[in-house]
């Protein structure tokens, strides 16, 4: 471990020393950044020491042992869900669009509801490990795991991919370093957190995240509100007085302008949310289902008044980048780093260098915590569904089951970086968009159902669910989003930006239609077997209970 944190530390310190954020054409060592940057590394690198010491079994490594509070839990999943494109993409998108920016974070805000009352509480007293031991509750193990396997893996690929771009490109900004090689060092730090200090690691090093990054962004909307007597309406007239598109922007449409992509959109955020595997896997962590529906709550809370805050941000950094002063953010006319890096900037219009270094740590911090929740969520799906439950039939020991789990962990690590580098371009709030739409369309329905439909049957899901996914991932390749900008085609065969409408509806129906017209005896055996799954869900008799460490 020493041997690796040593190699880590001088790779990143020779990264670190080619420069620093060019401004102006100008490449200035930003001292502050690099110092909170390396008390940032050595920190959770410590954390994750101390976690590796911690971690003795496979629900150690999944779980944390389910020994995290519901407050602690519920500021993990509030660090987990602030990710890259939250902070970067919805404020960027803010500074594009205005009000068409705040579509992002209302959605990805009201899915916590359906969590709260129809999911958390159920999840716990159900699950084990991951979201997929619920769906294969009273289902056939093989068919269901491997179906939430590949959606699982679907959504952790794009949402990863999201997190890459941010990470690459807020590294690139602040030391020169070329993109490559600062995704390249994000796919390193992640892949050592996951490998050795696995749930526990995670989840502190998303809870300081948290806790950073909700000071940060308060600092950063009070030094702006204060420039205007903390009036939001001063704010807003001065956005709109600024902005090249003027009053545009506060009025809807400008960003979504067709009703079909609105509900699509809209669909995929919230029902998404409660498809998430690195969010629903969150849930396991806690010792019961009280501590569960604690969980929602406080992240609740703290990811709306985040989001409140997010839309000041966007705001100011519209009336302090269009300034006069903010020209040394811009080269060749264009935002340095693109729109995502918008709230970057603005940090260091308020608070100067020393704040530029902090907020820049924070987001560096915000990228590592979210990506290293991906790729636990990803690695459980090839080790604990694919290779311990379908391979070796539910046969295999705990030690070989974290092997598996930890050499996922690389291989997912270093697919991250590959499709980091190709997806470079993209805006990640609508990247992580994507990412929801799957989750939505391939993972919700099953999960849902099989908590709430008594006739549901294998059948049902697995080629129902497969719709949902392969509808969901086909559409996107078609999207205007990839075959016209990532594979340079002339025109989309798929006209909208988002499929959820379409894949969600495909995925209900086939799931009903493929399970009413099952009429095999082990479809009569699930249908009957739910009265016993849904007293468990209801009352959490039989369900697993905290570690002690």
């Amino acid at each position: 471990m020493l041997r690796i944190v040593t190699i880590l530390s001088l790779f990143a310190l020779a990264m670190f020393a080619a420069g620093d954020a060019t401004f102006e054409g100008k490449r200035d060592l930003n001292i502050s950044a690099i110092i909170m940057f390396f008390i940032f590394i050595a920190g959770t690198l410590g954390i994750t020491k101390w976690a590796a010491s911690k971690t003795k079994s496979a629900s150690d490594f999944y779980t944390a042992g389910g020994g995290i509070s519901g407050f602690q839990n519920g500021m993990a999943i509030a660090g987990d869900y602030m990710s890259a494109a939250s902070f970067l993409g919805i404020s960027g998108m803010i500074y594009l669009s205005g009000f068409d920016g705040l579509v992002y974070a209302v959605g990805f805000l009201v899915g916590w509801p359906v969590i709260l009352f129809l999911m958390a509480e159920k999840l716990r007293n159900l699950g084990k490990f991951t979201f997929t031991d619920i769906a294969a509750y009273r289902l056939s193990q093989k068919e269901i795991r491997i179906l939430a396997a590949f959606g699982s893996l679907s959504v952790v690929t794009l949402y990863l991919i999201a997190q890459m771009v941010g990470a690459g490109k807020l590294i690139q900004i602040l030391f020169g370093m070329d993109y490559e090689y600062a995704v390249i060092l994000v796919g390193v730090m992640m892949i050592v957190y996951v490998t050795f200090g696995g749930m526990l690691a995670t989840t502190w090093v998303q809870i300081i995240k948290a806790v950073l990054l909700l000071s940060g962004v308060t600092f950063m909307g009070l030094m702006v509100m204060a420039h205007y007597g903390f009036s939001f309406e001063a704010l807003a007239t001065k956005a709109v007085e600024t902005h090249t598109k003027g009053q545009a922007i506060m009025a809807p449409g400008g960003f979504i302008s067709d009703p079909i992509s609105a509900i699509s959109l809209g669909m995929a955020l919230m029902l998404g949310t409660a498809g998430l595997p690195h969010i629903l896997m969150r849930f396991f962590t806690v010792g019961n289902a009280k501590e569960a529906r604690k969980s929602v709550v406080y992240a609740t809370g703290f990811i709306g008044y985040f989001y409140l805050i997010i839309a000041v941000i966007g705001l100011g950094a519209i009336v302090f980048l269009n300034s006069p002063e903010g020209a040394q953010y811009f080269k060749d006319g264009k935002l340095v780093g693109g729109a995502n890096m918008a709230a970057i900037h603005l940090s260091h219009v308020v608070g100067g260098d020393i704040f530029l270094g902090f907020i820049s740590a924070v987001a560096f911090a915000t990228i590592l915590a979210v990506v290293s929740g991906l790729t636990l969520a990803g690695a459980s799906a090839i080790s604990h569904d694919i290779y311990a439950i379908v391979v070796k039939k539910g046969m295999a020991t705990e030690a070989d089951e974290i092997k598996v789990s930890k050499r996922s962990v690389i291989i997912i690590g270093i697919v991250g970086v590959i499709l980091g580098i190709a997806f470079e371009k993209q805006n990640i709030a609508f990247m992580v968009g994507l990412a929801f739409a799957i989750a939505a369309s391939a993972n919700f329905p099953i999960l849902f159902l099989s908590i709430y439909w008594k006739k549901l049957t294998t059948r049902g899901a697995f080629l129902g669910g497969f719709a949902g996914l392969i509808t969901a991932v086909v559409l996107v390749v078609l999207s205007p989003t990839v075959w016209v900008e990532v594979l340079h085609n002339k025109e989309a065969i798929f006209p909208y930006k988002h499929p959820a409408l379409f894949s969600v509806t495909v995925a209900f129906v086939a799931i009903w239609f493929f399970s009413i017209t099952d009429k095999s005896a082990r479809a009569k055996e699930e249908i009957e077997s739910f009265e016993a799954q849904n007293v468990r869900a209801n009352t959490g008799i039989g369900a697993d209970g905290a570690v002690a460490h």
